[in-house]
C-alpha cells in the first residue's frame, strides 16, 4: 500500500490563493493527495464550499493561518509568526471577533500601501483590487502583487514582493497582529490545535528563536511545520530535533497558493502518524471525509 500523502497548508481565493475552495479540493485530488488542509489567512469562509466539494477518497482538514506576532526577548523586536490553526470551532466568539479585526486590519493596511504607490505615480487602484475579491475576503500583499503584474510593472508575484512589497521597501506598512500566545490560548479554548508554519524560514525575514519556541510549547502549542519549501535540509533536521525535545508534533506542507507561487500541492507532506495524533487532539471540529 502506498504511503498516504498529506498536505496541511494550502490557500484558496477565500484569502490569497488563486483556486476557489472547491477548486483547491479538486486540485488536491488531482495531485494524488489523501488529505489536504484549507488554511486561508484569518478566515474560515472557504470551509463550507470546500467541504461540499470533497470527493471520495479525500479528507479535508478545515483550518486557518492566523496572523500573529512574537516579541523577541533579547531585542524587543516584533517577529511575525504564522500560526496554523486546525479543527477549531469557527463559531467561537473570541475567534470570530479576532478574525474580523484582522481582516479589517488587512484591508486598511493594503489601502495605505496602495495609496503610497499611487502617490508615486504607480497605476494602482485599490478599489479596483478590492472589487475583484470575494466579499469579506482578507486581502493581502499577493493581491497587490497581482495588480503590479497586471500593470506590467513586474513579471511575477515574486518579483513584485522583491521590488515593491518587502519590509525593506518604502511602500510597506506593518499590521497589528495577535500576540501568538493569545492566539494559541484562543484556539485551544475553541477545541483546536496549533502548528507554527515555517518557524525558521530565514529567507522570509526575521524568525523566532529556539528559546521562544520552547516557551510556546510550554504554553500549549501543538506542533511545528518542519518540512516546508522555505526550509533547507539542515533547518528541517534541526526543527525535528527541537520538536522531539519539546514534545511537539511535526508536520510538512506545501504552503500552496495556486499560481501565486510556483510550489505545487504535495511538495512537502506530513507523516500519517503525526497527522492522526494532530486530529486526535482536536475537539472543536471534525475532518471532512469524501
Amino acid at each position: 500500500m502506498d504511503t498516504m500523502r498529506i498536505d496541511l497548508h494550502a490557500h484558496s481565493t477565500a484569502s490569497d490563493g488563486t483556486d476557489t475552495p472547491a477548486g483547491l479540493v479538486a486540485a488536491a485530488a488531482n495531485a494524488g493527495l489523501d488529505v489536504v488542509a484549507i488554511t486561508d489567512h484569518d478566515t474560515t469562509a472557504g470551509w463550507a464550499p470546500a467541504s461540499e466539494a470533497v470527493s471520495p477518497g479525500l479528507t479535508l482538514v478545515p483550518g486557518a493561518e492566523l496572523s500573529t506576532v512574537s516579541i523577541d526577548p533579547g531585542t524587543g523586536r516584533q517577529i511575525s509568526v504564522h500560526l496554523l490553526a486546525y479543527l477549531f470551532d469557527p463559531t467561537s466568539e473570541p475567534v470570530v471577533t479576532e478574525q474580523t479585526r484582522l481582516r479589517l486590519e488587512r484591508r486598511t493596511r493594503l489601502r495605505r500601501m496602495a495609496e503610497r504607490m499611487a502617490a508615486d505615480g504607480l497605476p494602482i487602484d485599490i478599489d479596483e483590487i478590492f472589487g475583484l475579491l470575494p466579499e469579506d475576503s482578507p486581502p493581502g500583499r499577493p493581491h497587490l502583487a497581482q495588480a503590479l503584474v497586471r500593470a506590467g510593472l513586474v513579471k511575477s508575484v515574486d518579483e513584485a514582493f522583491a521590488d515593491y512589497l518587502s519590509p525593506r521597501r518604502g511602500y510597506y506598512v506593518a499590521r497589528r497582529d495577535t500576540p501568538v500566545e493569545e492566539a494559541i490560548d484562543m484556539i485551544a479554548a475553541a477545541g483546536g490545535v496549533t502548528v507554527i508554519a515555517h518557524p525558521f524560514a530565514f529567507s522570509r525575514g526575521a524568525t523566532i528563536s529556539e528559546d521562544t519556541l520552547a516557551g510556546l510549547a510550554a504554553r500549549g502549542l501543538t506542533g511545528v511545520e518542519a518540512d516546508h519549501p522555505n526550509h533547507d535540509a539542515p533547518t528541517r533536521a534541526r526543527t525535528r530535533e527541537l520538536a522531539g525535545e519539546l514534545g511537539l508534533l511535526v508536520t510538512g506542507s506545501s504552503d500552496y497558493h495556486g499560481t501565486n507561487k510556483t510550489i505545487a500541492l504535495g511538495a512537502c507532506t506530513t507523516d500519517p502518524g503525526q497527522f492522526e495524533e494532530l486530529v486526535a487532539r482536536a475537539t472543536g471540529y471534525q475532518v471532512v471525509k469524501g
